[in-house]
């Protein structure tokens, strides 16, 4: 089965995500911030990741960065969720090492699309 970790600070996107991803499916875990993402990556490998890029204790930005900074994750699929909808935002998440970007409201049936384009790869 297909292990999703969601990093999002906010209860109801991750409890929203959690449930809609484990009805296609999918093994979802989730945590609040960049620091307990890259601390359960470290411990339990997802296949992907779905990286809100506004979170605190460390932002997404950041949490990607320090992802593709160690070899073991510098390939794990991650994509960014983000309210950043304005020209350049997705480049910007693109630039950190996100492998896609989407844009909050989320639309499932896209994001689902490009989960499984990179879980393809």
């Amino acid at each position: 089965m297909t292990d999703i970790l969601i990093v999002e600070d906010n209860e109801l996107n991750r409890d929203m995500l959690t449930r809609r991803l484990t009805r296609k499916g999918y093994t979802v875990r989730s945590v609040g911030d960049g620091q307990a993402a890259i601390e359960a990556i470290g411990a339990v490998t997802p296949d992907l990741v779905l990286m809100d890029m506004n979170l605190p204790v460390m932002n997404g930005w950041d949490a990607c960065k320090a992802l593709r900074a160690q070899p073991q994750t510098q390939n794990l699929p991650i994509i960014a969720l983000t309210a950043h909808a304005m020209s350049g935002d997705e480049q910007k998440a693109l630039n950190a090492g996100c492998d896609d970007y989407t844009t909050k409201p989320i639309d499932f049936p896209l994001l689902i699309s490009k989960i499984e384009q990179l879980l393809t790869k």
